[in-house]
């Protein structure tokens, strides 16, 4: 058996007319209205198709609304001062603190 050979396909096609055609016409149209985001092969089961993936998007700025509104600030419990702590004597356990003069 013989391979067909294939067609270069940079060569000159006689049946294509390029004369009338404007480059970049559509360009800005694309630009404007598209997000392109490539899905990790992984996720692909989680997120089959367009509607899924802004389904979990809409759901992770609610969230994240939520927790920016509640504040995140971080609150530090301060432990007490070393001279606060009871007296302990592993013999005997914790002793009540000693009045201080």
């Amino acid at each position: 058996m013989k391979k067909s050979a294939k067609s270069d396909p940079l060569a000159e096609r006689p049946n294509l007319d390029f004369s009338k055609g404007v480059r970049g016409k559509y360009t800005n149209l694309l630009a404007k209205g598209t997000n392109v985001a490539i899905i990790d092969p992984t996720l692909h089961p989680y997120f089959p198709d367009s509607e899924a993936v802004n389904r979990a998007l809409r759901a992770f700025l609610a969230i994240n609304h939520q927790v920016q509104e509640a504040g995140t600030r971080v609150r530090i419990r301060r432990r007490p001062a070393a001279s606060a702590a009871p007296d302990f004597d592993p013999r005997v356990g914790i002793q009540p603190r000693r009045a201080s003069r």
